[in-house]
């Protein structure tokens, strides 16, 4: 897989997830999210919520199984992306995942919660951390106001090894078929 080193076309500097939820970064992990066996997130590709009800599975490839690893999906664009006063939203935390496994057999610290977006196009961001060692995260007290980069900084997450972020806007009635 060649590294595209032109950060222009990054779509996670294009989506603005670099500034806004986490600082600029090298890719050292591959990590795959797929919805339903079937949906996979690509940066910046829609998805409906009804879509994305139940959580994905998370593989973590280009890893050993001696590193660990925390996940965490957040929405930066609460309660609008024109005024996201309140964000971000957490939507889910899984802790110590072995490299080279999925989410699954990591620890869910705070468990999935699907995305409803309410006004405008949110963007839903999968961020992965190497954990320093297995560990205890301090677990957020809120859902509400969650802050990803003091969130990384409190824990000694250091910077992501992988990130990717899908969006998604309500369903209107028409769009449901």
């Amino acid at each position: 897989m060649a590294m595209n080193n032109n950060k222009n076309n990054d779509p996670l500097v294009v989506g603005r997830v670099i500034g806004d939820v986490i600082d600029s970064f090298i890719p050292s992990v591959k990590m795959t999210v797929i919805y339903n066996s079937n949906k996979q997130v690509f940066n910046g590709h829609e998805l409906f919520p009804s879509a994305v009800t139940s959580k994905p599975k998370v593989d973590v490839q280009g890893a050993d199984m001696r590193s660990f690893f925390t996940l965490v999906m957040t929405d930066p664009d609460v309660p609008n992306p024109s005024d996201p006063y309140l964000k971000e939203h957490l939507h889910w935390i899984v802790t110590d995942i072995p490299g080279t496994t999925d989410a699954t057999f990591g620890k869910e610290v705070v468990s999935y919660e699907m995305p409803k977006p309410n006004i405008g196009i949110h963007r839903f961001v999968f961020v992965l951390f190497k954990q320093k060692r297995r560990q205890t995260v301090n677990t957020p007290t809120s859902r509400d106001k969650f802050n990803l980069k003091k969130f990384a900084e409190e824990n000694e997450l250091g910077l992501p090894v992988a990130a990717v972020f899908f969006n998604a806007q309500r369903e209107t009635a028409a769009r449901r078929r």
